[in-house]
């Protein structure tokens, strides 16, 4: 108990002290001026590139609330890391979730310094700083440029979207990804392949381990003298750390080290690399490190199908009787044990990442497990060790065969999750359910891989109970964009109505969570709203009207007749109906509305407090009579189109 209680404390401090420890001013409001800044890295993109700028100012704002950070999107620029730029950008407040219980980007972009993200439409400028470089930062510069040159030339050699997915595996750089490749990749279950992560960690450490050891071993002195297997672990433990940084160093990418240090860690001290003590240990040092990340798909994902492989690791090396020999003979032998190993360890993965995946992403791949058992061959028998030579050799000028081989091997993994992808219900979209069937399933795999007695079988219990948990979740009759630009509706079909213009982002989320596979641009959406100059009315499955109103004399004639009013416009008059305007949504956030016996219950996404990432604005100015909904914001960074990694 004590020890427990201990171990609570810890946790709450390390969030406490993390949360202070980045803490940096957030844009309050959208903003238009000039920012001055260094380029901290450019990242390259099918049109135009990102930046990721340090501040050094922002025209309209006092110093004292500048961002520390803000990323933009730029459409075209002859900008390196390190310069010192200035230029007119839309700004944004990073934004928050798009429904109560979404993805929240404002607490990602938190943790990771971006007080705002934009666009730079015009030219930009550079500017001598007003002081020099910070050193970490012309550290941090220099890695940038030398990542940017490294992804051109790979992706030069490896040509098209092959060359772009091997130069994303090597630099980290997966801006040159087009988005049918994305979509491809995911429908085919192999996404978590451009994203470098434990996968791709333990391939390229164990390469080079393996490639260390055997030269080692060709010396008779070393060999019999010298801790052969340390040193390769120590060259390993080195090659993982340089791979990390000159990835970029992101989030899941350091965890994956953290990870990949312990177990190999463990062979300096004699104790077995692959253990749930080593697990343990590496997710105490995340945790330590990076508190927030407990809350993110990546550690739960990746710590979830790692603990499921070592479980059956285990469970196997103590299964207690000998296996009869195999009747194969022998060149079938090996490469029937190393399929059988791909879908057995693509299999247990599966399992255990699935309810993560299916409460964080609401979508289930059904095929993934013939992806993986396609692709990862490729990945870990040509991809990743062509990776490691072609780095060796690129000092030297002499890696071209590598990129060439690994720009091939890397098209034939497209091609074969552009097949997987093409097989009908390759994709399937799961309604959201809520954190209580989340932490059922949790609870599940806890005890499954926990357990070495009978007793895991118990597992069974908790993950009966997150299915029916799951199967039937609460979905909202009403749901409003965080700035009131559009609701959706349930209509008498039992399926969602749209009134108003949700942006395109915002629009999928609310889909996907409800379960509905449409299209955010199908026509059919907004069939059953009743729609004129002024707003749209929306009849429910219990005949209940819903106006949405965008002007001002629409408000006073929707207060009369509806039983609910949203508008995107600040409103103070009275008003027979339940309105929910501008004021209340910059207070609330996204909000979801369910009917119950009593009335509406409202869910917002800011009804956790008012958080680091989430500080309450003023709610703009009233507009004046007859004056129609702002207009969107132009098109800036697609923060939330993407999630940090």
């Amino acid at each position: 108990l004590c020890l427990g209680c201990a171990a609570a404390f810890a946790g709450f401090a390390a969030a406490a002290w993390r949360t202070a420890t980045v803490a940096a001013p957030m844009l309050d409001r959208p903003r238009i001026g000039q920012v001055t800044g260094f380029v901290e890295s450019v990242e390259a993109r099918d049109a135009g590139a990102r930046l990721v700028i340090l501040v050094t100012g922002l025209a309209g704002v006092e110093p004292e609330r500048w961002p520390r950070r803000v990323r933009v999107n730029v459409r075209a620029g002859t900008v390196s890391p390190g310069d010192h730029i200035a230029a007119m950008a839309r700004l944004l407040p990073p934004p928050g979730p798009a429904r109560p219980g979404g993805y929240d980007f404002g607490r990602d972009a938190f943790f990771r310094g971006l007080g705002a993200v934009g666009s730079i439409p015009g030219k930009i400028a550079l500017t001598p700083p007003p002081r020099p470089p910070p050193t970490e930062l012309s550290i941090a510069a220099a890695i940038d440029r030398a990542r940017n040159t490294l992804t051109r030339r790979i992706a030069e050699i490896g040509g098209g979207q092959a060359g772009a997915m091997a130069a994303a595996l090597v630099t980290g750089k997966r801006g040159l990804i087009t988005e049918t490749t994305n979509t491809d990749l995911r429908a085919a279950g192999i996404y978590h392949i451009v994203s470098i992560s434990g996968l791709h960690m333990v391939l390229a450490a164990g390469t080079i381990f393996w490639l260390v050891r055997a030269l080692l071993a060709l010396s008779q002195t070393l060999a019999l003298q010298w801790p052969v297997k340390k040193l390769a672990a120590v060259a390993a433990m080195i090659g993982a750390i340089g791979y990390c940084v000159f990835s970029g160093a992101e989030v899941a990418t350091v965890r994956s080290l953290i990870m990949t240090l312990v177990m190999l860690g463990a062979i300096l001290v004699d104790r077995p690399a692959l253990s749930m003590r080593n697990l343990a240990l590496a997710a105490i040092i995340v945790l330590l490190r990076e508190p927030e990340a407990l809350l993110g798909p990546s550690f739960q994902m990746s710590f979830g199908a790692v603990a499921a492989l070592i479980a059956f690791a285990e469970r196997w090396e103590n299964r207690g009787r000998p296996q009869p020999p195999s009747v194969l003979p022998w060149p079938v032998r090996p490469l029937w044990i190393a399929a059988s190993g791909i879908v057995l360890t693509t299999l247990l993965a599966t399992a255990a990442t699935a309810p993560f995946g299916a409460y964080h992403f609401q979508t289930f791949n059904p095929f993934g497990l013939l992806g993986n058992a396609l692709a990862l061959p490729f990945v870990s028998l040509c991809v990743m060790p062509a990776a490691v030579f072609g780095v060796l050799a690129y000092p030297f000028g002499l890696d071209a065969p590598a990129w060439w081989l690994m720009g091939y091997a890397s098209d034939v993994v497209l091609k074969l999750a552009h097949w997987v992808a093409t097989i009908d219900h390759s994709t399937l979209v799961i309604p959201a359910f809520g954190p209580a069937a989340l932490a059922c399933f949790a609870a599940s795999l806890l005890w499954i891989t926990l357990w070495t007695t009978k007793l895991r079988l118990l597992a069974i219990l908790p993950l009966v109970a997150g299915v029916a948990v799951a199967a039937k979740p609460e979905r909202p009759d009403i749901l409003i964009e965080r700035d009131g630009s559009g609701i959706a509706v349930r209509g008498k079909d039992d399926r969602l109505i749209l009134a108003g213009k949700p942006s395109r982002f915002v629009l999928q989320q609310w889909l996907t969570a409800d379960g509905d596979g449409r299209n955010p641009d199908d026509v059919a959406l907004r069939q059953g709203a009743a729609c004129d100059a002024l707003g749209c009315v929306i009849t429910t499955k219990d005949g209940r009207s819903i106006a949405y109103a965008r002007d001002r004399l629409a408000i006073i004639e929707d207060c009369r007749r509806a039983d609910l009013v949203v508008t995107p416009i600040p409103w103070t008059a009275p008003c027979a109906a339940k309105l929910i305007d501008r004021t209340a949504l910059s207070r609330d956030g996204a909000t979801a509305l369910v009917r119950r016996l009593g009335g509406w219950r409202s869910h917002a996404s800011e009804q956790g407090g008012d958080r680091p990432w989430s500080r309450k604005v003023a709610p703009p100015p009233s507009a004046p009579a007859r004056q129609s909904a702002p207009a969107a914001p132009p098109p800036v960074d697609d923060a939330e189109s993407e999630r940090l990694p």
